[in-house]
C-alpha cells in the first residue's frame, strides 16, 4: 500500500496535529510499500534517515501565527514535478486548508480514497483572527462543507465528532483515536531536564502547549498567583511558544510569579519533554479548546496525571479521582485541585499510573486499524471503478 500524509502542521512544529501527521508517517513509512508526507516547506525540518519521504511546497510564515506556514502548492514547480512522480493508493489529509485542498484536488484527479480527520475547533481559530462571530461562522461552514467530500471522516473522540456536527456537518463519523507509547521511567531525560531548566526540589507544575490565550493558561497564572499567595512552594513550567508569549510573560511577571515560573519557549527535543512529563507532579491543563490533546495522554504514558476542565472535550477520557482530576473553570478551583494534589502525593502518583493503563493506546494499535480500514476504502473503490 502506498498512502500519502497531508498535513499543514509537520516536525519541527510540535503541535498536536503535526505529532499526530509524524507519528502515522513513522509507522506507515515502516510497514507500508510507501508514505509520503505532503506539509509546507520548513528550512528546519530534518530530512535524513526517515521511513517516509517529504515532499513539501515553499511556503511563507502565517501572520500572527509565524510558527506556522502556508503556501500555494500549484506554484511551485519542483513540488509538481515530485508529487506528479508519487504513486498512492489512498490519501489522508489532516487538515481542510491548503494542503487539505491539495489533497483533495489529488484524489480527484488520480480517483484514490480520501480520508479526512477533523482535529481541531476551527471556529475559535477563526474568531480569534477576525474577532467576527458571523465571519468565524462562515469559516466553520466552510470547513464542514470540505469534509463532506472526503470518502470517509474521521474525530480523534466523540467530543470533537460532536464540534464537527456543529459545524453543520451530516454525514457519517467514525472515531479514531491519537495513538501514545507507553514511556518507562529515564533518569537521564529527567536530569538533563532539570539542568536545562534550573528545575529545583520544589514541586513541578507543568503546562505544555501554545502560548496562546485560547489555551486558557491565564487560569493557570491565576491559580499559580493564588497558590503564592498561599504560601504554597512549587515551580510551573510552560512549555511552548506562541502568538501571545509576550502577553503571557507580563500576566506571570504582574503576578509576582517570576520566583516560580519557567518559560522554556519551543521544546524540540523528545527527550527533554519527556524528563519534564515524569518530573512533573501534575500536568495542568485548563484549556477549552483542545479536543483530544496529544498532551494528555503524553503525560499518561508517563504516569503523570492532567488537571482538566470538567466537562471540556480533553476530559472525555478522565474520571475525576481515578485516571485524572477535574475542576471547574474557576481560578479557585483550578488552585483547590493543585492544592488536593500536592498534599496527597500518594493519591496523586495512584492516579497518575490508573492514567497511564487507562488512557494511552500504542501507535502500532491505532496504525493497525487504520491501515485495515484503508485496505477496505481501497477495495470499495477499486470494487466501483
Amino acid at each position: 500500500m502506498k498512502v500519502g500524509q497531508f498535513c499543514d502542521t509537520f516536525l519541527p512544529v510540535v503541535d498536536g496535529v503535526g505529532r499526530v501527521a509524524s507519528n502515522y508517517a513513522r509507522i506507515m513509512g515502516q510497514r507500508c510499500e510507501a508514505c509520503y508526507v505532503i506539509t509546507p516547506l520548513n528550512s528546519n525540518l530534518y530530512k535524513g534517515n526517515l521511513p517516509y519521504d517529504i515532499i513539501d511546497f515553499v511556503s511563507m510564515p502565517v501572520p500572527k501565527m509565524k510558527q506556522y506556514r502556508t503556501g500555494i502548492p500549484q506554484f511551485d514547480i519542483h513540488y509538481l514535478r515530485r508529487i506528479a512522480r508519487a504513486e498512492m493508493d489512498i490519501i489522508h489529509t489532516h487538515s481542510p486548508f491548503v494542503t487539505g485542498q491539495e489533497a483533495y484536488r489529488i484524489a480527484l484527479k488520480r480517483n484514490i480514497p480520501l480520508v479526512g480527520t477533523f482535529h481541531s475547533k476551527y471556529f475559535d481559530d477563526f474568531y480569534q483572527l477576525s474577532h467576527s462571530a458571523a465571519l468565524s461562522n462562515v469559516g466553520s461552514n466552510l470547513v464542514a462543507d470540505y469534509f463532506a467530500k472526503c470518502d470517509q471522516v474521521w474525530a480523534v473522540s466523540h467530543a470533537t465528532a460532536d464540534v464537527l456536527r456543529g459545524y453543520g456537518f451530516k454525514g457519517q463519523i467514525e472515531i479514531i483515536e491519537n495513538g501514545t507509547d507507553l514511556k518507562d521511567p529515564d533518569p537521564v531525560a529527567v536530569g538533563a531536564a532539570a539542568s536545562l531548566y534550573h528545575l529545583d526540589e520544589r514541586p513541578l507544575l507543568l503546562f505544555v502547549g501554545q502560548m496562546n490565550w485560547k489555551k486558557n493558561i491565564r487560569r493557570v497564572l491565576e491559580a499559580a498567583g493564588s497558590l503564592k499567595q498561599q504560601g504554597r512552594e512549587f515551580q510551573l513550567v510552560l512549555a511552548g511558544q506562541g502568538p501571545s508569549a509576550g502577553e503571557i510573560h507580563e500576566l506571570a511577571e504582574s503576578l509576582g510569579l517570576n520566583d516560580q515560573v519557567i518559560f522554556t519557549g519551543h521544546v524540540t527535543d523528545a527527550n527533554i519533554l519527556h524528563g519534564l512529563y515524569e518530573q512533573a507532579k501534575l500536568l495542568v491543563f485548563p484549556s477549552l479548546y483542545d479536543n483530544a490533546p496529544m498532551v494528555v495522554r503524553e503525560a499518561a504514558a508517563i504516569g503523570t496525571p492532567a488537571l482538566l476542565i470538567r466537562g471540556s472535550s480533553a476530559a472525555e477520557v478522565v474520571r475525576d479521582g481515578f485516571n485524572g482530576l477535574l475542576c471547574e473553570d474557576t481560578t479557585s478551583d483550578v488552585a483547590a485541585r493543585i492544592s488536593w494534589a500536592l498534599d496527597n502525593p500518594g493519591q496523586t502518583s495512584a492516579i497518575g499510573q490508573n492514567a497511564r493503563s487507562s488512557i494511552p493506546h500504542s501507535w502500532d494499535e491505532i496504525i493497525s486499524e487504520v491501515l485495515q480500514r484503508y485496505a477496505e476504502l481501497i477495495q470499495y473503490r477499486q470494487k466501483k471503478a
